[in-house]
Order: C-alpha cells, then sequence, then structure tokens
C-alpha cells in the first residue's frame, strides 16, 4: 500500500478500477494518497504509443503502474515500461502480487514440473491451429489464457485432438467465484454445461509420449528429408495429426 500512497502518478490499465481499489482501501484502512496524485491510462492498445512518447524525465517523479487484476507484465501491459527504464538507465523496481500462471500450475497438481506459458492462443485460423499443436505436443505442462467466449471452442478442439488428455481449468483465481475443474475437455465442458463466464487459465498435462520420447522434433527437422516424410515420423514420436503436423511445419518456414 505504500507504493500506491506515495505515488505522484498511476499509471493504470483501468483508472476506473484503480481508484475503486484506492476508496476499498481508505475505508477499511483509513489510507491516504499524495494531494494531487494523477491517474493515467496505460493499457494494450495504448501502450506502444505511450512509451514511444515517453521522455526520461517522466520518470523524475514517482510513477507506479498498477493492473486490474493479477501481475504486470504478465499477459497484461508493463513489460514495455521495464524495458524503456532498463534502455535508459532508470531505476525500477517490481512488487510480485497475484500470478494466474502459477497458482495455476501449483493447483493442477500434474506432476511435470517443467512448464511453458503460451498466453492467449490467436483466434482463428491457422496460426490458431499451429499454436494448439504447440501446447499439446511440446512434452511440457503447458498453460493458456482463455476468454470466456472462446473456452467452448478450445475444449472442442482439444477433444478433437487429444480426447484422453487430462486437463486443469482455473475459473476467477483469487476472487470471489474461483473454481477448479480437472477431468478431460469432454468432461469438463459436460460439467460446465454452457456456463463460461468469467477470466479462465488452462493447463494441459504433459504428453507424455514427445515427454520420454529419445528422439525430438529437432532431430527430425534436422534431417534431408521431405516435409511429408518430416511429418510422418514426428506424429509417430508425439501423437500429432499428420496432417496437422505438415501443415505446422510449412508454416515454421
Amino acid at each position: 500500500m505504500t507504493a500506491l500512497s506515495e505515488a505522484d502518478i498511476l499509471l493504470c490499465e483501468d483508472t476506473r478500477v484503480t481508484k475503486k481499489l484506492l476508496n476499498i482501501l481508505t475505508l477499511r484502512y483509513d489510507f491516504h494518497t499524495k494531494e494531487n496524485q494523477e491517474f493515467i491510462s496505460l493499457h494494450s492498445h495504448n501502450e506502444k504509443k505511450f512509451i514511444q512518447e515517453l521522455e526520461p524525465s517522466f520518470f523524475e517523479q514517482n510513477i507506479v503502474y498498477v493492473s486490474d487484476a493479477g501481475m504486470p507484465g504478465v499477459s497484461d501491459p508493463g513489460q514495455g515500461l521495464v524495458r524503456y527504464c532498463i534502455d535508459n538507465n532508470i531505476e525500477y523496481d517490481i512488487l510480485p502480487g497475484a500470478n494466474a500462471v502459477l497458482t495455476a500450475f501449483v493447483a493442477s497438481g500434474f506432476i511435470e514440473t517443467q512448464m511453458l506459458f503460451f498466453g492467449f492462443l490467436d483466434h482463428k485460423g491457422v496460426s490458431r491451429s499451429v499454436g494448439l499443436q504447440k501446447a499439446l505436443y511440446n512434452g511440457y505442462t503447458t498453460i493458456l489464457y482463455e476468454s470466456p467466449h472462446r473456452l467452448e471452442k478450445l475444449l472442442s478442439e482439444i477433444d478433437q485432438e487429444e480426447p484422453s488428455r487430462q486437463i486443469f481449468l482455473a475459473k476467477e483465481l483469487t476472487k470471489k467465484f474461483q473454481n477448479y475443474f480437472h477431468g478431460t475437455a469432454k468432461e469438463i465442458s459436460k460439467t460446465l454445461a454452457g456456463n463460461h463466464k468469467g477470466e479462465w487459465v488452462v493447463v494441459i498435462e504433459a504428453s507424455q509420449e514427445q515427454a520420454s520420447s529419445a528422439i525430438s522434433q529437432s532431430d527430425v527437422l534436422a534431417l534431408d528429408l521431405p516435409k511429408k516424410v518430416q511429418a510422418k515420423l514426428i506424429s509417430k514420436i508425439t501423437g500429432e495429426n499428420t496432417k496437422a503436423c505438415y501443415q505446422r511445419l510449412l508454416n515454421l518456414n
């Protein structure tokens, strides 16, 4: 709370959310901020332009960035500010908070302790298909974010590709309506019964075939073979659909 109370300027993913937070702190904990504290909106749509127009002198004031929820810089604005500070020798600090990626990873109970974070997959098209293939067949516990509007689509896609793969869904982590769901994509979809409201984290158990294989995709790609042959070999290793694997290899070039 000290960082918030002593800030000259609060950069906010949503100024309304930050002001609401400060109001709650004031009511509950006799919290006080500096007089004339300024609120500036900084979100994913204006972050690039905002940073391009920054001057190092801006940081002669006490600047604090506040995201709506979770930790800034993890599928949220913030990383660009860190890069700016590094490039301009500006002193900065990170105050870690609730993190949906790590919280869901631990809550999943999957024992493969090496994990990959993919963030949000592309909404549609070949790039989404390629992203999903990478998420399913990399040999690591893999974590995705998904919106309520596309959650059913994602579950359907996973069920099509890997009907027996165990996944874990976390809804509204650290919030009032937090909930956990374990099972296959089809089992979880049936349990949800179309109730997809909220923010979702999807944890996919590591593919045992890929994790235990002595030959990796990179080994196959290093061989001077036609793409179709490479796709067939990789499919044998990972269990990935051969046609989807071939399309993915074409998109790697």
